[in-house]
Order: C-alpha cells, then sequence, then structure tokens
C-alpha cells in the first residue's frame, strides 16, 4: 500500500509542476534586438536554402600559391559549407555593437552603397571594411576585408559576393596568410552560381 501512496503522490506531485507551468511564466524574454549593421548572415543563410531548393551547381576557379589556375565544375554542392567563410563577414554579434561607422552614398542608377569600416580600438573585430551595394532592399553586391592577427597566425582575405535579383550569382575569395616559421601562402578562389 505505501508503494501505491508513492506511485499516487509521485503522479500528482508531476501534474502539480505541469500545471504550474502552464501559469504565467513572468515577464516575457526581450525582444532580439534587430540588426545595428546589415545583415550577412541572414542573408547567406537565405541563399544557401535557396540554393540546396533549387540544387544549384556551381563553376570553381582555384589558384594556390600563384600555380596556375584550376577550373572545375562541381554539380552537388553542399551550400553551408561552400559559403561558410562568407559567414566571417557577420559584423552583427553583440561585441561588435558600436564598433563601425557607417558611411553611405548615393550612387548612379538608383543604387545605395553603404561602407562599414572597423573604428579604431576595437581588437574583437576582424572585419576591417564591409561595403554593400544594394538596388532598393535588394543587395547587389557584398565586399569585405577581413584581418587577423596574433603571435602565431596572420591572415588577410577580401571577400567578395554578387547577386542578381536576389539571388547569388558569384562569389570570390582572394587572400594571404603566414604561419611563424612558415613561409606565405597566397590563394584565390571564385565560384559562378548556375
Amino acid at each position: 500500500m505505501a508503494c501505491r501512496m508513492r506511485k499516487g503522490g509521485a503522479a500528482l506531485l508531476a501534474g502539480a509542476l505541469a500545471l504550474a507551468g502552464c501559469g504565467d511564466a513572468g515577464p516575457a524574454a526581450p525582444a532580439a534586438r534587430r540588426p545595428l549593421y546589415f545583415d550577412v548572415k541572414g542573408l547567406l543563410t537565405k541563399q544557401v536554402e535557396l540554393l540546396e531548393q533549387r540544387h544549384a551547381a556551381v563553376t570553381k576557379r582555384v589558384s594556390l600559391r600563384g600555380n596556375a589556375t584550376e577550373i572545375v565544375r562541381v554539380p552537388t554542392v553542399k551550400w553551408a559549407d561552400e559559403l561558410q567563410i562568407f559567414f566571417q563577414a557577420d559584423i552583427n554579434k553583440a561585441a561588435l555593437r558600436g564598433a563601425y561607422a557607417v558611411d553611405s552614398l548615393a550612387l548612379p542608377g538608383g543604387l545605395l552603397r553603404r561602407t562599414y569600416t572597423r573604428l579604431p580600438g576595437q581588437p574583437n573585430a576582424p572585419v576591417s571594411r564591409l561595403t554593400v551595394v544594394q538596388q532598393g532592399a535588394l543587395p547587389q553586391e557584398i565586399a569585405a576585408t577581413i584581418i587577423q592577427n596574433n603571435p602565431l597566425f596572420s591572415a588577410q582575405k577580401q571577400l567578395r559576393v554578387q547577386l542578381q535579383n536576389g539571388q547569388l550569382r558569384s562569389y570570390e575569395v582572394t587572400g594571404t596568410q603566414k604561419l611563424i616559421l612558415f613561409d606565405s601562402l597566397r590563394y584565390a578562389a571564385a565560384g559562378q552560381v548556375e
């Protein structure tokens, strides 16, 4: 009988906890902050979804250490991996709020170029400059310069993404990286979406 009471008591306690969870949970969690700068991460996430839905292929051009450029067509692409390096251009992290000066310039044809430049004294901001060219709300081109330095490693990358009608058309990365005690490595890669 004591066993039955324990089971019944446990069921009653579980039910009470479940009902308590249904009540008012207190103040609502604060709403997510609207991105302060251009939302590179959001744009790339959407592009990955679109490219995977339509099973887009890519023609890639790659050059390493100044050697001859290799060209290859890749029919099946894992787009999240392919575009991973471009997510490094995301400057909307909480730690980077206020780390960039913003400059806007109207261009011919109704284009707007917005440039985000890292302010001095921002050691946690690897993106030194991000430039976005838009036609209305649609981005046409995104370019970023990323600089990373520490005692063992230094790197500089130039990233560029071109879009047309809201869809990724091409992308490229050029860069140099240097590990202490090793020669500099220069590389370039570009992709043309099919």
